[in-house]
């Protein structure tokens, strides 16, 4: 085994899981609701697909369209490139791969996938700085904190904006201007994709070109391209979707709080509640075929993603 599979801060425990929750707890992936991954429940609908997108090499064209799209969505400034790539993680696990291996600011508690990534590469990981590269989940993961643009202190600074489409006017994009700053962007999370694996990097166009390099041509599917374009643009749906998502975790958090959980913080994706055991609730729910995310460093915070639209009723019902 090796030595970062016991360390709390490398570690990489995720959400999901669903096979191992149903090898303990039994019935099939049909049964089951997943709320451990904050992924929008109303994903975008996927229509449009032409047969030359599974069969043809995506061309130049089509990344260029996605591209655009994706500098109108986010507002990125003239100066600074886009890359897009196959999914948030791809990129998690090379940027470290962007400077020279030192030490690594990374506040905790957060998402472990950059620590685990950082620590791979060579970079000693630490809670406070100064140090040669700094990573910001923002919002973080687990508790929504919001950092602002003077957190973004060191020479090599990640943004990890995977969840802050719910939160446009918090988004930090207007640093991708400065050298050594990179915003990661997520397209699973906020339009219900996960499957099909599309993230970006923006930051400046020596930063990355260096990423491009290490991706590799091709890096996104021919379908994800199309369907990545069409999303980026469709705007009215982006609005309708935030507010919807709005209200139902203020749904979520009223219905939680009934129950004797407290709002410990989030999203409107996801929510983290105080419980007295986590992992006697989270026992409770999988006993109904819910699944939600406990943490190793945590023995009282609960998190869970919002039900569907048919899940509201069996979720109250466990609980």
């Amino acid at each position: 085994m090796n030595n970062d599979d016991l360390n709390p801060r490398t570690r990489r425990d995720h959400g999901g899981g669903l096979d191992r929750a149903i090898k303990h707890f039994g019935g099939t992936r049909a049964d089951w609701i997943d709320l451990s991954t904050g992924i929008n429940p109303h994903p975008y609908d996927v229509a449009g697909l032409q047969a030359s997108d599974w069969m043809e090499l995506p061309d130049h064209g089509a990344f260029e369209r996605l591209t655009d799209a994706a500098r109108r969505f986010w507002s990125v400034p003239a100066d600074a490139a886009i890359l897009p790539a196959p999914g948030a993680s791809a990129l998690i696990a090379r940027v470290p791969a962007l400077a020279r291996a030192g030490s690594v600011q990374i506040n905790t508690p957060t998402y472990n996938e950059h620590a685990a990534a950082f620590a791979a590469q060579g970079w000693v990981v630490q809670d406070t700085g100064p140090a040669e590269a700094r990573v910001i989940v923002h919002p973080n993961n687990p508790d929504g904190r919001l950092w602002q643009q003077t957190d973004a202190n060191a020479p090599l600074t990640i943004i990890d904006e995977s969840f802050c489409d719910v939160t446009p006017e918090a988004s930090l994009i207007a640093l991708t201007e400065n050298p050594g700053v990179v915003v990661l962007k997520s397209f699973g999370k906020f339009w219900g994709l996960a499957g099909m694996r599309l993230g970006f990097a923006i930051g400046r166009p020596k930063l990355i070109a260096r990423l491009n390099d290490l991706t590799g041509p091709w890096a996104v599917s021919g379908p994800a391209l199309r369907i990545g374009t069409e999303a980026l643009l469709d705007t009215s749906w982006a609005e309708k979707t935030r507010a919807q998502l709005a209200h139902e975790a203020e749904r979520l958090d009223a219905l939680l709080t009934r129950k004797g959980a407290a709002v410990v913080g989030g999203t409107s994706l996801f929510r983290l509640y105080q419980v007295d055991s986590a992992a006697d609730w989270q026992t409770r729910l999988a006993h109904a075929h819910i699944w939600s995310r406990v943490f190793p460093y945590s023995a009282t915070y609960l998190r869970l993603g919002l039900p569907p639209t048919d899940g509201w009723q069996r979720l109250e019902a466990a609980l």
